[in-house]
């Protein structure tokens, strides 16, 4: 499969503008606005005991007292402009972590999406991506903490070597308390997170089946399952809090342990004479901030937080995607597709195999077959969702994988069974795509597909945002199918995109696709005989392979075919066939005198015809009937009534 190795490889093209990132600028005003607030904090002490020493002496205090109030004032505006600065750069660089992240899961190969549930994204998107965005500013302001502990120990060092070292004995402590915390931290973080997602998408499982949880009245069940790994939950959260105290308390031992030493030696060194008291004064700060590394902890943690969310976005962020060429289709093709040696495989399984199909351009191709045999892959592969693991696919005998991304999407559309009409308007969600489609597209489109009625009677009409339209399953399904129908172009597929609607309504949308909506070739996912019978030709998957490829009416005398829409259908039609040699009765439908079809044309399931009903030449079976050129159903049948209802079997969706 042609896919980018990682989103690293495709990052220049983003078109967000977020692939080169925020920089480290705002990284960079943080560490300096963070160091020379720790530079002003280091260069207090010695100043402070200057003047002390001043004034103890009747010195002229004044200029000393005016840098301390100077060094003073500017530790609080460089505080504050660190705490700005810091609240820029996350908030920067959690949207550059998102916005990567969802460009990769978006731009991803659908099947290599699919594991990832709604809850794990969601979790991903917010938690972690605000975690991951936080790790640039705790990296600056780690840095700039390790420069007050350092400037401390060089000054404590030219205030009073003695001391240093006695402060200097101690740090390799604190050293280790820091290592140990990190080291733990990053699996409890870790764990701690799936742990999130975990329930993330329990709870968006619920939400999204409140009907079926409610008509069940398994409400308890299901809060429990959502709750269960609360329990796990608080056990790691638990870990972390301990984790994070210990290495506090360790280094809230040692930081007094160690200031109190220095502070006894300076002491010793004031009573030989050597240190005066405001040097005194000055060494005993200056012990205080040296051992302060280990108030690095707090950042540290949040470092390693970052970092085990940051790896999270990223394998959204690096999710494979397809690589487009360079190449266009030529300007007067018709739409024909082939696949040429094909074959899809998924955990070690074949799923489609197509070694050499061909469907003429202009044609609509029903894709018939049982669950599981291959139906959506092949949507796929003929519109290049996915790329097949072994073969090509050709549309006007171009390679899809060698087409440009524009010249893919604005010449194949795709309907869907559960179409994502984004936000906006209901125009807005019809006239989406790959190129805007003006309000007269959109008009027609609708039209064609069934849905203008409806949106005209909402009360602002196509202007009516998608939020305030209560739509049923049948009219989100329809504007779906307008939406392709106004991208529509030499290729439309159509995955199970008519599932919802009733018969009459997608009878409606069969015909509309004929002169409604711009020419070229359908391929259909067809679960109902009436609309294999409508197609030029069916291909009949088993198994992932192409079992025959032909007319509905061919294919019918195969009982494995007629199986494919049910049993009880098959049978009854079977033995209608067999008792009237070219007699093709609907199933449950009598035919009534004088009444002729127009040539081609499929009648609707369940439509009673009259008595004496001549069927024209060419004319589709509806629903697995297999007519005869001419033949005339024998008259006075029986009175018009309506079909048996019969069950369709569940279709396993690819």
């Amino acid at each position: 499969m042609r896919t980018s190795r990682s989103r690293a490889s495709r990052a220049p093209e983003a078109r967000d503008g977020t692939a080169a990132g925020p920089g480290r600028a705002p990284e960079v005003l943080v560490l300096l606005c963070s160091v020379a607030a720790a530079l002003t904090t280091v260069a207090q002490p010695v100043v402070l005991g200057r003047t002390l020493d001043l004034l103890l002496r009747d010195g002229d205090a004044a200029p000393w007292l005016a840098l301390s109030a100077a060094l003073l004032v500017g530790e609080l505006l460089l505080d504050s402009l660190t705490a700005l600065f810091t609240g820029r750069c996350n908030a920067t660089w959690t949207a550059h972590v998102r916005a990567r992240a969802l460009t990769g899961l978006l731009d991803a190969v659908p099947d290599r999406a699919r594991p990832f549930s709604p809850g794990d994204v969601g979790t991903r998107l917010t938690l972690n991506a605000t975690d991951a965005g936080g790790a640039p500013a705790a990296r600056a302001a780690l840095a700039a903490s390790l420069v007050t502990p350092l400037g401390a120990l060089v000054a404590l060092a030219l205030v009073d070597p003695w001391v240093a070292a006695c402060v200097c004995a101690g740090l390799p402590a604190l050293a280790l308390v820091l290592r140990t915390f990190a080291r733990d931290t990053g699996a409890s973080v870790a764990a701690y997170q799936r742990t999130q997602s975990r329930i993330a998408s329990a709870l968006l499982e619920a939400l999204d089946g409140t009907a079926t949880i409610g008509a069940a009245g398994t409400g308890k069940r299901e809060r429990a399952r959502i709750l269960a790994p609360l329990a796990e939950l608080a056990v790691q959260g638990r870990h972390m809090w301990a984790l994070h105290g210990r290495a506090l308390a360790r280094s809230g031992v040692l930081v007094p342990l160690l200031t109190l030493v220095a502070t006894g030696v300076a002491g010793l060194r004031l009573a030989a004479g050597d240190l005066s008291v405001g040097e005194l004064l000055a060494a005993g700060r200056y012990a205080q901030l040296t051992a302060g590394v280990g108030g690095a902890a707090s950042l540290l943690g949040a470092i390693v937080r970052g970092r085990a969310a940051r790896d999270r976005t990223r394998e959204l962020e690096r999710l494979p995607a397809l690589a487009h060429g360079t190449e266009r289709l030529p300007p007067a093709g018709t739409g024909e597709l082939e696949l040429r040696a094909v074959r899809v495989v998924r955990d070690g399984r074949e799923v489609l195999r197509a070694d050499h199909l061909r469907v003429p351009g202009g044609s609509t191709i029903a894709v018939v077959g049982r669950g599981g045999a291959g139906k959506s892959v092949l949507a796929a592969v003929a519109g290049r969702l996915i790329d097949p693991d072994e073969g090509q696919v050709l549309l006007d005998g171009v390679r899809l994988d060698r087409l440009t991304r524009e010249a893919l999407r604005t010449e194949v559309a795709f309907a869907f069974e559960r179409p994502v009409l984004g936000g906006g308007t209901i125009a807005d969600a019809v006239a989406s795509g790959a190129r805007r489609a003006s309000p007269d597209e959109v008009e027609r489109a609708a039209c064609a597909a069934g849905a203008d009625g409806f949106v005209r009677r909402l009360p602002h009409g196509y202007d009516t945002p998608l939020a305030g339209a209560p739509l049923s399953g049948g009219e989100h399904q329809r504007l779906g199918l307008a939406r392709a129908f106004a991208q529509a172009g030499r290729l439309l597929v159509l995955d199970d995109a008519t599932s919802s609607l009733d018969t009459a309504t997608e009878h409606e949308v069969n015909l509309a696709l004929g002169h409604s909506v711009r020419p070229g070739t359908r391929l259909v996912i067809a679960h109902r005989p009436s609309v294999a019978a409508r197609a030029d030709l069916v291909i009949w998957l088993e198994a992932g392979g192409v079992r025959a490829l032909g007319t509905h009416h061919e294919l019918w005398h195969t009982a494995d075919y007629r199986a494919v829409f049910g049993p009880a259908e098959a049978t009854a039609t079977a033995e209608a066939t067999a008792t009237a040699e070219g007699a093709a009765p609907v199933d449950g439908t009598a035919t009534a005198e004088g009444m002729t079809t127009a040539e081609g044309t499929a009648p609707v399931d369940g439509t009673a015809t009259a008595e004496g009903m001549t069927t024209a030449e060419g004319t589709a079976p509806v629903d697995g009937t297999a007519p005869v050129d001419g033949a005339a159903p024998t008259a006075g049948v029986g009175p018009a009534r309506l079909p048996e209802p019969r069950p369709r079997p569940e279709e396993a969706r690819q």
